[in-house]
This record gives C-alpha cells, structure tokens and sequence, in this order.
C-alpha cells in the first residue's frame, strides 16, 4: 500500500487557503476593534480581580414568602422555614417581628440574626387605615 503523501497542501486547494487565512486575518481584525472600542488603549477594560464587589441585598416578607425563600434566611432550615408558614396560616399573619417568636425554634438569637433581612412591617396605624 502506498502512503498517503505527507504534504499538507493536500487537505486544501491554494483558492480554499487564501479564504481560510482571510477569515482568520478578519476576524483578528474585528477582534482588536473591539478590544480598541471597549478602551483597551487607555487601559478601561475590567479586570476582575481589581472589580469592585457588589454587595447583594434580599429582604423577605414574612406574611407572604413561602418555605423556600425562609430557608435563604441564615439559620433557617426547610423544618423551621415550615413551621414559620404553617404558624401564619395558623394564627393568621405575622403584626411584627417579634411575633416570629411563636414559633417554635426561633428565639431572641435567631430573631437577631435574620432581622437584618426581613423586609420592614407597615405601622399598625397603616394597616388600620386601609
């Protein structure tokens, strides 16, 4: 058997070449367009190491969020996240707060700890109002 010839001009015509090295010379030059309109002569592209963090924020509404969303809370796992669901559907929904002490499992260190991350209750006098 003879072996196939070792010249890689054999996998394209010369015509197919010149097209192939056009699109690589085009897209090169489509890259450093880019890379020149995003500021990266003066030096304005992001490098994430020296980004600013982002500080993310989340509130719950403890009248409204279902189990799920109580398990985000930082010591709040799926039982007590249920509990706190069933206790409003129980017992009607939360006035404040500290009203989240009727369930069982949460007490004044846990109410502290998630307080930061509740969404603040109306004023008696607004929900009166309505």
């Amino acid at each position: 058997m003879s072996e196939p010839s070792r010249d890689p001009r054999w996998l394209l015509r010369r015509a197919d070449q010149v097209a192939v090295a056009s699109f690589v010379v085009m897209a090169m030059a489509a890259m450093i367009g880019w890379w020149a309109v995003r500021g990266g002569w003066q030096g304005r592209l992001i490098e994430i190491d020296r980004a600013e963090p982002l500080a993310l924020r989340f509130e719950v509404d403890i009248n409204t969020a279902d189990w799920p969303e109580l398990v985000q809370l930082p010591g709040i796992g799926p039982v007590l996240a249920q509990r706190i669901v069933q206790s409003r559907q129980a017992a009607g929904p939360f006035a404040d707060h500290a009203d989240l002490r009727r369930v069982r499992g949460i007490g004044p260190k846990t109410l502290e700890q998630i307080r930061p991350y509740l969404r603040p209750m109306p004023s008696r006098g607004d929900v009166a109002g309505r």
